[in-house]
């Protein structure tokens, strides 16, 4: 059921006070999404495969190869688990807002900060 014009208005003059009074609650409450969290987790799960994986490999080069089965293998597969639990959570619609946003903005600001990112676009463009 769509709101009525007068609701509309009250609702709006709500969000002007809220961005007036505390700005910054304003802009994390516009960036947080249902899915920010599995989000931010599969990513952490994502860069624990790789560390994992160059784990692995220094290990294997410099160690004992049991020492690396061990700690490097132990890693990324406790990283690959973590990676599926989460993409089972975000589920189609979080795994679909995902590739829009590495296509959008890039693998690289992904992982890293949004220094280059212009703040005043529509979070939802």
């Amino acid at each position: 059921m769509p709101l009525s014009e007068d609701e509309q208005r009250i609702l709006t003059e709500i969000e002007h006070q809220l961005r007036a009074s505390d700005p910054d609650l304003a802009r994390q409450v516009s960036e947080t999404t249902v899915y920010s969290a599995p989000l931010r987790r599969t990513r952490l799960a994502v860069a624990g495969v790789v560390v994992g994986l160059a784990v692995t490999i220094l290990l294997l080069l410099y160690v004992n190869a049991y020492v690396a089965f061990v700690v490097g293998f132990g890693l990324m597969f406790a990283s690959a688990f973590y990676l599926e639990r989460n993409i089972r959570h975000l589920g189609r619609v979080g795994l679909n807002q995902l590739a829009t946003t590495v296509r959008s903005t890039g693998v690289r600001d992904m992982f890293g900060t949004n220094a280059g990112r212009d703040e005043t676009a529509d979070p939802d463009s």
